[in-house]
């Protein structure tokens, strides 16, 4: 036997690990592992500014499937994580990110519907976040399907939300640095409401080709509401989200809207894994389902390429309101 009480010529059991998990070209399991590490420890050192006003934004894409609820629920935990007071309204019937964020959402429950129907103020409907005291949410369920026929007919149909977010933002004694409202995936008078409510909008997109096929219509619906309704509507942000850094499609993807919308789409791209899909099922964002993961580490760093480009974003929506 050896000192270390190995065979003469046999791998040590540490030895063994090192060899599965490392490589020479820095892409395998153990580079991914000491990559995500370092990146969690250098998110614990960033220091997140407090915008100059609240930053009003709608995440909608009418594909399914791109991760807007995903990117909503996470980018809103990982603001909060940053000491951030933040709101997320969901405007999605599914209420998937009310699931996420772990607050009640049946049918009947005070929700975001009732505030569209006049019945309630935002305030006497939201909910706090049990992971994270600075993250409030108002909920929506099943009742809100119902919505688009039954407000259709009023005057001030397509600012029902701003109306009564302006109000909210206005009396409330928190000043909220973030406000997030995930849209339905549609293009429908909820989506209308919320980009009327918003001076920002932020577009996921798949990291696959055919998620760039809508891509043009959403922008051209956004255009008409800038036009008729909300001029100072800013596509300040797209994400590229599902990313697959060995496939040569994504990069491909990110490449060409990098490409059409430079100077809106985030560097940081949020990878496709099995722990953003999965924490919803267990009422959580992945920020504090995994913190560690890449998932969560992708968000963070998202937010705080957000939170770097605040002051840039609101100077040319005041530009676009004195135009105005």
């Amino acid at each position: 036997m050896t000192e270390q009480g190995n065979i003469p010529g046999m791998e040590s059991a540490s030895e063994t690990i090192a060899r599965i998990f490392s490589d020479h070209n820095g892409s395998g399991v153990g580079s991914e592992i000491a990559d995500a590490s370092a990146r969690y420890h250098a998110l614990d050192r960033l220091t997140f500014k407090r915008p100059a006003d609240t930053r009003r934004i709608a995440v909608a894409n009418q594909k399914g499937g791109v991760g807007k609820t995903s990117t909503t629920v996470n980018l809103a935990a990982a603001f909060a994580l940053a000491g951030m007071n933040v709101l997320v309204i969901d405007m999605d019937p599914q209420g998937n990110a009310s699931t996420a964020l772990g607050v009640s959402h049946n049918s009947g429950d005070p929700s975001v519907y009732d505030v569209l129907e006049g019945r309630a103020q935002i305030s006497e409907v939201m909910q706090r976040c049990p992971d994270f005291p600075s993250l409030e949410v108002v909920p929506a369920s099943i009742d809100l399907s119902g919505a688009e026929l039954e407000v259709a007919d009023m005057p001030n149909r397509n600012n029902l939300l701003r109306d009564a977010l302006d109000q909210f933002l206005e009396q409330s004694p928190t000043h909220y640095d973030y406000v997030f409202v995930d849209c339905a995936p549609s293009l429908g008078l909820l989506v209308i409401n919320a980009m009327c409510a918003v001076t920002e909008m932020l577009i996921p997109i798949q990291a696959e080709y055919y998620a760039l096929e809508g891509l043009g219509q959403l922008i051209n619906t956004i255009g008409l509401v800038q036009k008729h309704f909300n001029p100072q509507l800013l596509v300040s942000t797209m994400l590229v989200t599902m990313f697959d850094k060995r496939t040569l499609l994504s990069r491909e993807v990110y490449q060409e809207v990098k490409t059409h919308y430079p100077s809106i789409v985030l560097d940081t791209t949020i990878p496709r894994t099995v722990k953003i899909s999965e924490a919803p099922s267990f009422a959580q964002t992945v920020i504090s389902y995994d913190p560690r993961g890449l998932g969560a580490i992708s968000y963070r760093e998202a937010a705080y390429e957000m939170n770097d480009r605040s002051a840039v974003v609101l100077e040319t929506i005041a530009s676009r309101r004195n135009e105005n």
